[in-house]
């Protein structure tokens, strides 16, 4: 496998956005892991709610943006996860401050 860097897989994730927020999951913090081996790429996401309509759409667009920023023998795992509870606070200053939220403190 050709050498996979985790701000590469970041910056790809960085273009999948979010339809229902119009903001990437990295800003929105959805992006719980990114673990880079020799075997591959794991990604752990998570969604705003368990309910989301939008999982299955935001999971294959993470795949096809994966697909086209890393080497093509990259095997890629995403799993989806709802520990712990995705909650506004995990979300960057840029979304925070688009959406007119201050993170509690």
């Amino acid at each position: 496998m050709t050498a996979v860097y985790e701000d590469d897989v970041r910056d790809a994730l960085s273009r999948v956005m979010d339809p229902e927020a119009g903001m990437n999951i990295v800003d929105l913090g959805l992006v719980y892991g990114i673990d880079v081996s020799p075997e591959g790429v794991q990604v752990r996401l998570t969604m705003t709610s368990a309910a989301c309509p939008m999982a299955e759409m935001i999971v294959d667009d993470a795949h096809a943006q994966l697909a086209a920023a890393l080497p093509a023998d990259t095997p890629v795992e995403i799993e989806l996860v709802w520990d712990p509870p995705w909650t506004p606070d995990r979300m960057s200053e840029v979304a925070r401050s688009m959406f007119g939220w201050q993170p509690v403190r």
